[in-house]
């Protein structure tokens, strides 16, 4: 398909978004094109503030567009339990369940030597300043069950191993409703890692 230069363009920047494939990224830029040209200078605006004003939460690493979070901020929110994750995107996935009500810390990142990433290029150092201020701590784990999340999951043990701090991590296992035929290796290793009793 030939398509005419500057539309190529468009098209090449769209399909440099997560799961947006060719198909998807020349739908996208067709239809940018039909906008009217005050809602192109409004789109191309909203992009360069984001980029500009968006920032990481002093406090826990969040992205916002204040110094600090607005769940950093939250008096209502449980500032002894911390959940540990990974990336902002993780922030967004607990908040939608609406199930937690404790307060995040984001890594921006795992430990992965194969990568050349070590603690130090990590939020680690803000964390164990959290811990060491709150007055029995629990911090919840919920890192991605590789071998960097599992790398980063120890480390945080170590540096915390004389904290009184209380530390968890996600039950990792079978989704609800999947038959068991279907799963991996993996999946059903961590299920059976994490099981619980339900008698004695």
């Amino acid at each position: 398909m030939h398509y005419p230069k500057d539309l190529e363009h468009l098209i090449s920047y769209y399909a440099k978004l997560p799961g947006i494939g060719e198909k998807s990224a020349e739908r996208l830029a067709i239809a940018t094109m039909e906008f009217k040209d005050e809602e192109i200078k409004e789109f191309s605006e909203v992009l360069i503030n984001a980029k500009k004003n968006l920032v990481r939460c002093s406090i826990c690493g969040h992205i916002t567009d204040n110094e600090i979070c607005d769940i950093c901020r939250d008096e209502s929110r449980n500032k002894n339990i911390i959940c540990v994750v990974e990336d902002y995107k993780n922030v967004f996935a607990f908040e939608k369940s609406g199930k937690f009500n404790g307060t995040y810390h984001v890594l921006n990142g795992l430990i992965s030597p194969i990568d050349d990433i070590g603690p130090d290029d990590i939020n680690l150092n803000s964390l164990v300043t959290r811990v060491s201020s709150l007055d029995k701590p629990e911090l919840i784990l919920a890192l991605k069950p590789t071998i960097e999340g599992e790398a980063t999951t120890l480390y945080i043990k170590k540096i915390l191993e004389n904290e009184k701090v209380t530390i968890s991590r996600l039950a990792y296992g079978i989704p609800i409703g999947a038959e068991i035929d279907y799963l991996d290796n993996v999946t059903l290793e961590k299920a059976l890692e994490d099981r619980k009793k339900i008698s004695d």
